[in-house]
């Protein structure tokens, strides 16, 4: 029998609540840029192909927006039924920007139900699109606000420790740590990456099961170009996170690199696994890579694992994670940046076979490494809640049946998660585009 751990359910239920609703957050943030870029695109070529696009995004935006409410309601009561202390010693600090991403969510969801609502309804197609920017500057915001609480628990600061207690707190000082730049920016354009793929996964799948409409491959050429931009921007953000974690959280790094000895000129280690007696076998060694990923030159001194309190160390699996979200990032980014080039040039063939298959592979992929991404950011900035002010067991209920909540939330997500796929089909299997456009082409000629 396994003996009852609070602290042990508590992280379980956490980690499965983050990891259920990060996919509807990613979505959440990315897609209404994706619908604000194809309500564009149709206004300014006066193309109905993208203005159906739209269309059709916005409508199964607002199913994922309905789960996500859900899953993000949960989180919020979890933070208090789970992590009580946590919330008593950090909640005056951590408040502000979590007020204000409610704040934003609402800004957000006001605009874009009169976004929903107001299709054709005005004398010029722009007065429409601009309902959409709210949408995108809302969701983006609400990104922005609750990554910077992640930011705080990584990197406090904007108070003063006092016997065990958070005193003479300034909420925007600890909003705006030195984490929160790159914590920020890693997750907004990682979102809108994700977004792109997923979406043009969709217009992959239909290409490869025979349908060549024209939607299609307008649709495919707008989020590939989108995500080729995104996944260059993620590269770049990619090797600033690099940096900071070699400024303020080295030990996170070094677990992520296997990096045991400090020394300069050290080797960037891809894959393997680790012995008994910490000696990597079977891995990639990219020599001088791991130096210039920290402080941009070889000569660059990394610390390595040996120099830290051996039971402040993050768990070393974490390096599988780190592996799997960069390795599929550069996936992403050689797709999609195939897709535009062969898109540029005359005489080649975007849409083969090969490349749609890579792209339908790449939306679930993208989402797999933004669950990965998470999973290193939390589980590598272990054993503390609060990077090194409490420790995770510190801030975790101590009351029992937590264990019945989790199967619970499991069900609860097994059933949203259904649901919300069941309806998506549904909605645009009855609905295909080749139909839309017919009602749409009919009430056009009715007009004249």
């Amino acid at each position: 029998m396994f003996e009852y751990d609070p602290v042990m359910y508590s992280r379980i239920l956490t980690y499965v609540t983050l990891g259920f609703h990060v996919i509807f957050a990613t979505i959440g943030v990315g897609i209404p840029l994706m619908i604000a870029l194809a309500e564009w695109m149709g206004i300014k070529r006066n193309d109905p192909h993208y203005t159906l696009m739209a269309k059709r995004w916005a409508r199964g935006f607002i199913v994922t927006v309905a789960v996500g409410v859900v899953t993000g309601t949960a989180i919020g009561l979890q933070l208090s039924l789970l992590w009580p202390n946590f919330m008593q010693a950090a909640g005056h600090t951590i408040g502000l920007p979590m007020f204000m991403e409610v704040f934003a969510f609402f800004f957000e969801a006001i605009f874009l139900g009169i976004y929903l609502y107001t299709w054709d309804r005005f004398k010029t197609k722009m007065r429409h699109f601009l309902l959409i920017i709210p949408v995108v500057i809302g969701a983006t915001a609400s990104a922005f606000f609750i990554t910077s609480v992640n930011a705080f628990m990584n990197v406090p600061q904007g108070f003063e420790l006092v016997d065990g207690v958070l005193q003479d707190i300034s909420p925007l000082a600890a909003m705006f740590n030195p984490a929160t730049p790159t914590k920020i920016a890693h997750v907004i354009i990682t979102c809108y990456l994700t977004s792109a793929f997923i979406l043009g996964t969709i217009a992959a799948i239909h290409m490869i099961k025979g349908n060549k409409h024209v939607y299609h491959k307008k649709a495919l050429h707008l989020t590939m170009v989108a995500a080729a931009v995104f996944a260059i921007g993620t590269a770049l953000v990619g090797d600033l996170s690099g940096k900071y974690l070699h400024e303020y959280q080295p030990e996170k790094l070094a677990a992520a690199e296997w990096h045991f000895e400090t020394e300069s000129e050290a080797p960037l280690i891809i894959g393997g696994f680790l012995t008994e007696d910490n000696e990597v076998k079977y891995a990639l060694e990219i020599p001088y890579a791991l130096s210039i990923l920290a402080g941009g030159t070889p000569d660059t001194e990394v610390i390595g694992l040996n120099d830290f309190e051996e039971d402040k160390l993050p768990p070393l699996f974490v390096h599988y994670f780190f592996d799997l979200m960069v390795f599929i990032g550069m996936f992403l980014a050689a797709v999609s940046v195939l897709f535009a080039i062969m898109s540029w040039k005359n005489g080649w063939n975007p849409f083969n076979k090969p490349l749609l298959w890579m792209i339908a592979a790449g939306g679930p992929l993208a989402m797999v490494a933004i669950e990965s991404g998470w999973i290193f950011a939390e589980v590598g900035r272990q054993p503390w809640i609060i990077n090194g002010v409490m420790l995770t067991e510190e801030g975790a209920t101590t009351s029992a049946h937590v264990d019945i909540m989790l199967y619970l939330f499991i069900i609860l997500y097994v059933v949203l998660g259904v649901t919300c796929a069941v309806v998506l089909r549904k909605m645009f299997k009855r609905n295909p585009v080749e139909l839309e456009l017919e009602k749409l082409e009919s009430s056009e000629k009715t007009a004249q």
